[in-house]
């Protein structure tokens, strides 16, 4: 009964702003930008968010290197890009540190990167470990982000002129970060949910830290797209999308934001971006008594140090 009344107070709170009605009503005008000249980074950028992501900065004239497993869909996106700007395919497996640091060191030693977009993001209802010995979709979600940035920061890909993106999702306003349910360490603990919102308040904790790290480090901003129709949503949560399908975002709306602070850039500081505007980051009292972006760090820190 409590996690019902749960989930009727979150739905009923969040229903509007992040639906497509939503996001008609915040954002009035198509998106102006001239990515010429720039160097991204895109991760899970085969589908959905990240592949509109991909796209958009392409026909704004970026260079856009797609990082994603799947080779086919990576030449097919490639295929697919129009404007001045191209995309390269990364193949990479996103969920192994050993591919993320490999692979930034092949970005690095092409040149800076001026965008970094964290996009690629996992639900796994089924418990499952890397050969590395991680949990999957703590991997993916959480791990990976953290290696793939601090290994293209050690190469100097990264500087004060580049830009870091996170996409977070909606579902951390309902999670205090809690550093032990960020990887479950069995099945019978292993709670696909939680994980996942505990992933995405973590992103928005990493946000501070990665701000704290000095003027000469890059910027970076945490955003979530409202509720999107991906591949990820049709697999992972059937009955959500059986109530809200006629009124989610369509990927291009969930891309918007991430484009926009790509351009504009607006000043670092607490929050979340939804529709090219700052939200609060906490919409219930309880989940600010969560881990701080301190103590992730270290606890990211080691954790890496073991993969």
């Amino acid at each position: 009964m409590k996690k019902l009344i749960g989930a009727f107070v979150f739905y009923a709170r969040f229903a509007l702003p992040f639906s497509r009605i939503g996001y008609r009503r915040r954002v009035r005008a198509p998106l102006a930008a001239d990515f010429s000249g720039q160097r991204w980074v895109v991760t899970g950028a085969t589908g959905g968010i990240g592949r509109a992501i991909a796209l958009g900065a392409a026909a704004r004239g970026a260079t856009v290197l797609a990082l994603a497993r799947d080779k086919a869909k990576l030449y097919a996106l490639a295929r697919d890009a129009r404007g001045p700007g191209r995309i390269e395919a990364v193949q990479v497996d996103l969920s192994l540190m050993r591919d993320l640091r490999r692979v930034a060191g092949e970005i690095a030693a092409q040149g800076r990167v001026d965008v970094l977009v964290h996009n690629v993001g996992v639900m796994l209802h089924e418990y499952g470990r890397t050969d590395e010995g991680a949990e999957r979709s703590f991997a993916t979600n959480l791990l990976g982000h953290w290696v793939l940035d601090a290994a293209l920061r050690e190469a100097g890909a990264l500087d004060a002129r580049s830009a870091i993106i996170s996409m977070s999702s909606g579902g951390m306003y309902g999670a205090a970060l809690a550093l032990e349910q960020l990887e479950a360490g069995d099945a019978a603990t292993h709670d696909g949910f939680l994980a996942y919102a505990q992933h995405k308040r973590a992103q928005v904790e990493l946000t501070k830290h990665w701000n704290a790290l000095g003027p000469d480090a890059p910027k970076a901003w945490v955003m979530h797209p409202g509720w999107v129709d991906t591949d990820g949503v049709r697999s992972s949560l059937p009955g959500f999308r059986k109530v809200f399908g006629r009124v989610l975002r369509n990927a291009d709306e969930g891309a918007d934001t991430a484009l926009w602070l790509a351009a504009v850039r607006p000043p670092v500081g607490e929050g979340i971006w939804l529709d090219r505007q700052r939200d609060p980051e906490h919409a219930f009292g309880f989940t600010r008594e969560g881990a701080d972006a301190q103590a992730l760090a270290a606890w990211l820190a080691e954790r890496a140090a073991r993969a």
